[in-house]
């Protein structure tokens, strides 16, 4: 193709769509206002935008995704202003989610991309799989309703309840939570620091987990 068509081809598209995709791994963010993002996550912007990092309280309210290895945090950013936000992950599958105002979805900290300013949400974490990953494996329950985009390393697989999952592997759940279970039979053969010596049962007959062909921590 010559130039002119490259550039069409590649071109934003135009939308009225809050959260839009431009492509499989990248998110078109209409900022009229605010919105919260992952920080390190914008890869381009057009119009007026700021970037402000949101504070650190203790105890798991709004604020920083803790990294687990520095304590430094992830960051989401409160993004103000007007214009077009392009973000992506690690080149990771975008999925966006609609959340009503009755709906609520837990994310792990690692695969939040964004959310609309209106989505209320708090940051916690599962200290009891703090052998298998150092701090703990933080997680972020969104409460709609509004837009929330998610990210995957391939096609995420969604599973009902009663189900067990691989924690480097959970992105989500709804109207479920898990317990942590320990596998004693492998810490032998693969060692505490693994995540396969864990898995998060998720119980009930309702919601659902999601999960993907990847182990993330």
């Amino acid at each position: 193709m010559d130039i002119d068509q490259f550039k069409t081809q590649h071109a934003p598209t135009e939308t009225d769509e809050t959260f839009e995709l431009e492509n499989t791994y990248t998110l078109d963010v209409a900022v009229d206002g605010s919105a919260m993002a992952k920080a390190g996550a914008m890869i381009a912007y057009t119009g007026d935008l700021s970037f402000t990092g949101q504070a650190t309280p203790e105890g798991g309210i709004t604020g920083f995704l803790k990294e687990a290895a520095t304590g430094e945090g992830t960051p989401i950013m409160n993004v103000e202003g007007a214009g077009h936000l392009y973000l992506a992950d690690h080149e990771k599958k975008v999925q966006i989610i609609h959340l009503g105002a009755d709906d609520a979805l837990t994310v792990n900290g690692e695969d939040i991309l964004a959310f609309e300013s209106q989505v209320a949400y708090e940051i916690d974490r599962i200290d009891s799989l703090a052998g298998a990953f150092a701090g703990g494996f933080t997680n972020v329950y969104l409460q709609g309703p509004g837009h929330v985009a998610l990210t995957t390393h391939g096609d995420p697989l969604v599973i009902e309840p009663p189900v067990s999952t691989d924690p480097s592997a959970t992105v989500a759940w709804n109207r479920t939570s898990p317990n942590i279970e320990v596998n004693n039979n492998l810490s032998d053969m693969i060692g505490q620091e693994s995540g396969e010596r864990f898995q998060m049962d998720f119980e009930g007959r309702e919601g659902f987990v999601v999960v993907q062909p990847y182990e993330e921590l």
